[in-house]
């Protein structure tokens, strides 16, 4: 990550805001992260506005320490442009000023679904930390904090642990604030216009950047062949519990990856780096264009329909843009299916910092000749590996395709177990 979008701030200038509280929600490559303040004290000057974007370790906002320097914080700022204020510490009054910067691996939590703001979650880091402890689903909380901003008292409430108290109106009607229109979660795709260029999302561009370091890695290809009406037909029987064929073949790769380490090994300067967990990354198209791979952890150990719930909840989060960094870039083996297209075989790019990637197609029925001499149906599927030829040969790629195929087809009983 070089630089974020802002998507919201939290709060606004004048509030008061606490150390470790959140203050603005950030869009970084792939995620939409809520960012807090490492200091107290009073958001001053707002910087960089909802929908501008800052490098990273830039500042996006000025920290006052008091109110009464809340002025002298604008001044500091002055007639200067926003893009004019780059360092972490921006400006130097006598108080303490302190920039919030857009650091997404700093004191970065994700939100869980619960009561929003502008489509995203408000909860005090606080109140985040007692619902995990207490056992309590943030979801069926109504926030009494400002904005709906879901606090600590609202757990303890939910938790039986302490009285609902009433606000007392005030004697005085409050001046009524700006109400910011409320946009939705999911922005629908900027239309396409015949000669117009539509500029690329931050997703997009995350993704263009993998794709041009992928090219500088010495590749090739081997592809295989598997029937595959014994997987279909297990398909069928799980596919009431809820187990995806997503599911059944990530974990097909997996067991079949226990065979072969160096599959999902990956090349580093002048060696191989014998990577510890099989962690199956499965690629996912963004309805508002680009491509994010949730990754299903240690999918080897996992059983099959404890693999099939964590799929569902990685795209629902992925789609959400509310997954963690280490929940989409801490794959070690990559799945790309393309076959409920109905596409044959194609070509998968490597993924950076992996060594190997399988493309593949769709299922479909085929006349073939059986073992007895006789023709027959047969459903199969063409899988396409891309493999780095810096550390993975091909004799390696074709030995783990032909024990793929054989579990596929022989053994996916065994995948239930």
């Amino acid at each position: 990550m070089t630089e974020g979008k802002i998507v919201s701030w939290v709060k606004s200038p004048g509030d008061k805001v606490e150390k470790g509280e959140t203050v603005v929600v950030v869009e970084s490559d792939k995620a939409d992260m809520d960012v807090e303040s490492f200091y107290e004290g009073y958001l001053a000057v707002i910087v960089t506005l909802a929908g501008e974007s800052a490098p990273v370790g830039s500042a996006i906002a000025l920290l006052a320490e008091t109110e009464a320097e809340i002025e002298a914080a604008k001044q500091s700022v002055g007639s200067a442009q926003p893009a004019a204020v780059s360092a972490p510490v921006a400006a130097t009054t006598t108080a303490r000023q302190e920039a919030v910067a857009v650091q997404a691996e700093a004191g970065v939590t994700n939100g869980d679904a619960a009561p929003r703001q502008n489509g995203r979650v408000v909860v005090s880091p606080r109140a985040r930390k007692l619902a995990k402890d207490l056992k309590i689903d943030l979801a069926t909380l109504q926030g009494s904090g400002p904005h709906g901003r879901i606090v600590a008292e609202d757990v303890e409430v939910a938790a039986g642990k302490a009285a609902v108290v009433t606000p007392i109106a005030p004697a005085v009607a409050p001046i009524a604030p700006v109400v910011t229109p409320k946009t939705s979660a999911k922005p629908a795709p900027l239309p396409s216009v015949p000669g117009q260029i539509t500029p690329m999302t931050t997703l997009q561009s995350a993704v263009v950047r993998n794709m041009l370091t992928s090219l500088e890695v010495p590749t090739y290809h081997v592809a295989y062949t598997i029937t595959t009406d014994e997987l279909d037909s297990l398909s069928k029987q799980l596919k009431s519990k809820g187990v995806t064929m997503t599911a059944l073949l990530a974990k097909a790769v997996a067991l079949t990856l226990k065979k072969h380490p160096l599959l999902y090994a990956s090349y580093v300067d002048q060696g191989t780096r014998h990577n510890a967990a099989i962690n199956i990354a499965v690629a996912v198209a963004m309805d508002d264009g680009g491509l994010i791979t949730p990754v299903l952890q240690n999918a080897d150990q996992v059983d099959i329909y404890s693999l099939s719930r964590n799929w569902k909840d990685l795209v629902d989060r992925a789609r959400s843009k509310q997954l963690q960094p280490e929940e989409y870039n801490s794959g070690t083996f990559t799945i790309s299916n393309l076959g409920m297209f109905g596409v044959e075989m194609f070509d998968a790019i490597l993924p950076p910092g992996q060594g190997s990637i399988l493309a593949i197609g769709a299922s479909r029925p085929q006349v073939v000749a059986t073992n007895d001499g006789m023709l027959g149906v047969r459903r199969q599927m063409k899988v396409n590996i891309t493999c780095d030829h810096r550390i993975i040969y091909g004799a390696h790629a074709a030995a783990f395709l032909k024990d793929l195929a054989k579990l596929i087809e022989t053994n996916s009983q065994s995948l239930t177990m």
